[in-house]
């Protein structure tokens, strides 16, 4: 069974940072520092669950006026699965009712077209984000 949770500002992200410890900071050797870059308390995180077992992760934040989606990892059990997918529409679904008409994202680039799919454009040039090439995405609500 699926179910979704959100946690607002950084309160129980128990879940949150094991899955992005376990994907950014182990897989992808971004440093602790890089992750846990301290604006947990300024966003909505979400949890996709599978049976009660934390699958994949996302959360919202507001970048110089702008809503972004960002943190988005995926246990490797999970992956090819749809849940980063699923993770997105969550997101997307949850700025429309906050009133959000767009939402940006910070895209590492070979996720690019994975965004694309979700309906995200890229915009600007690539640059480096923790040692990653990154690119602006951006979707229209």
């Amino acid at each position: 069974m699926l179910t979704v949770k959100w946690f607002v500002g950084d309160g129980d992200l128990e879940d949150v940072h094991m899955i992005r410890r376990v994907v950014f900071m182990g897989e992808q050797k971004i440093s602790e520092a890089d992750e846990m870059d301290g604006t947990d308390h300024l966003a909505q995180h979400m949890v996709v669950y599978k049976d009660d077992v934390p699958a994949a992760t996302g959360r919202l934040i507001m970048v110089n006026g702008k809503l972004h989606i960002g943190r988005m990892a995926v246990m490797k059990e999970f992956r090819g699965k749809g849940y980063g997918a699923l993770t997105i529409e969550y997101c997307v679904q949850k700025a429309k009712e906050e009133g959000h008409k767009e939402l940006y994202a910070s895209a590492q680039v070979y996720a690019k077209r994975f965004y694309e799919k979700s309906g995200f454009m890229a915009y600007g040039g690539e640059y480096d984000d923790a040692g990653i090439p990154h690119v602006m995405m951006k979707r229209e609500i």
